[in-house]
């Protein structure tokens, strides 16, 4: 449609390597709702994983290249928080002596929004489309909510989806465990609260659970696998992608 925006996607290095059913859904969510959509294909990780270890230096490389391939992007659309909350607020602190590349930075900054605040707070669009037959559970995931401030941009979009019911899990923004490297180096700490994390899923009963950000989903799902709970696990753009 000739009055929306084009939209460039920023696909975040576990959905390209791992889950890229995620993108596809949110492709054909943005599709349907009539974007122009593309994707350069020359993109590659944000910074966040160097920029989270303490390798600023590295991180500021990798972030020159983001800012060199999407900076031409009228806007740009990512379905992580965490890697929407990198480029958002990390940029600008990346470059803060550097003035040139500061203003880049936060020029593209201002136009980098995660996929559901895109819809929501940009768009105005809540009701996709799309269907789901079921009670679903939604998690909070950290930088989506504390860093973006983002809580009821997803759950508007779950109570619009036809046949949908949203039941709210206990501690829904309790930290899933996962933490990036966080799950590797205290492997204890974080399967004790993914595990609190799971208890708090089954109880709702949910015969699925959505979230923003496929690092807390891969946790999660990891997890309920291992207990052998037959809870489905998906991207809200994979529920909102279904009909």
């Amino acid at each position: 449609m000739s009055d929306r925006k084009h939209v460039k996607l920023f696909i975040q290095c576990i959905v390209d390597t791992l889950f890229p059913e995620v993108a596809h859904a949110m492709v054909r969510v943005l599709d349907r709702l009539g974007f122009d959509i593309t994707c350069p294909t020359d993109q590659t990780c944000c910074g966040q994983p160097a920029f989270n270890a303490g390798y600023r230096g590295e991180a500021r490389g990798a972030a020159r290249r983001f800012i060199e391939i999407f900076e031409s992007a009228e806007t740009i659309v990512c379905p992580s928080g965490s890697c929407v909350s990198m480029v958002r607020h990390h940029y600008p602190e990346l470059f803060k002596n550097d003035p040139v590349w500061r203003k880049r930075a936060e020029a593209l900054a201002a136009r980098t929004y995660e996929f559901s605040e895109f819809l929501v707070d940009v768009q105005g669009i809540t009701d996709t489309g799309s269907g789901f037959r079921g009670n679903v559970t939604y998690h909070d995931s950290c930088h989506l909510l504390r860093s973006l401030g983002i809580r009821e941009q997803p759950r508007r979009l779950i109570r619009a989806v036809a046949g949908a019911q949203l039941t709210e899990m206990k501690a829904s923004d309790r930290c899933c465990g996962f933490g990036g490297s966080f799950a590797v180096k205290y492997p204890a700490i974080s399967t004790a609260m993914v595990d609190e994390k799971v208890d708090h899923i089954l109880e709702t009963g949910a015969e699925a659970v959505v979230g923003c950000d496929m690092g807390c989903l891969m946790n999660i799902k990891g997890r309920l696998s291992r207990r052998n709970a037959g809870v489905k696990v998906m991207h809200i753009a994979e529920l909102l992608a279904g009909e």
